[in-house]
């Protein structure tokens, strides 16, 4: 898997993946924002990998999904490294067949167990660095 990220602006990238999709990277304040910071899309990365997760277990148990909303909170370090030191996944389900139950343990389990995002959240990750010039 790879992404190529550029440089568009003082604030701006884009990120690439190999079949073309984009994605617009913005870290001016939020009130100049066209696009999310890499911690937004860090969040909402868990929330879709999630929400794919869980959708995909409802169905297999042929459970009726009308709808689907995950709103994610983070809290995150005040010293740097700034990172997540809290995050919140809200489910919000429209389902007419679903038990609260079955709901509740699907969610967790597609959000820690079978989620790879929230897997590499708590992975120890190898970094390599290159300079070409």
């Amino acid at each position: 898997m790879r992404t190529t990220t550029t440089l568009l602006g003082d604030y701006e990238y884009e990120a690439v993946n190999p079949n073309g999709n984009k994605v617009h990277i913005d870290m001016r304040p939020a009130e100049e924002k066209t696009g999310q910071s890499p911690t937004e899309l860090l969040l909402s990365g868990l929330s879709g990998c999630a929400a794919v997760d869980l959708v995909q277990m409802l169905k297999k148990r042929k459970r009726t999904v009308n709808g689907l909303k995950i709103e994610a909170d983070g809290t995150r370090r005040e010293e740097h490294p700034r990172a997540f030191t809290h995050i919140k996944l809200h489910f919000i389900l429209d389902s007419p067949d679903a038990t609260q139950e079955e709901f509740e343990k699907l969610g967790h389990m597609a959000a820690t167990k079978y989620c790879s995002v929230a897997g590499s959240l708590s992975a120890e990750v190898d970094h390599e660095f290159t300079i070409n010039r």
